[in-house]
């Protein structure tokens, strides 16, 4: 059978060591998010770009000019 010695770790920690690994961890797990957001969106953009490229342009017809109204104001 195996003793408690080997899962928990008997040595303490001090506040300040504590704060350096979560802070070290933290900051490892935003950057990888960041990395692969990045990632992410160049081949978005570079999808998007690509499809446009493909795409036929797209013609807007003129809009028509309304005619005046011919009602005269009157004072």
């Amino acid at each position: 059978m195996t003793s408690n010695n080997e899962f928990f770790n008997q040595a303490k920690l001090s506040s300040r060591d504590k704060a350096a690994v979560t802070d070290t961890t933290a900051r490892a797990i935003v950057s990888a998010e960041a990395a692969a957001r990045e990632k992410k969106t160049e081949k978005l953009k570079a999808l998007r770009l690509q499809q446009a490229a493909e795409a036929p342009p797209e013609v807007v017809p003129a809009k028509k000019k309304r005619a005046a109204s011919k009602t005269a104001s009157s004072s």
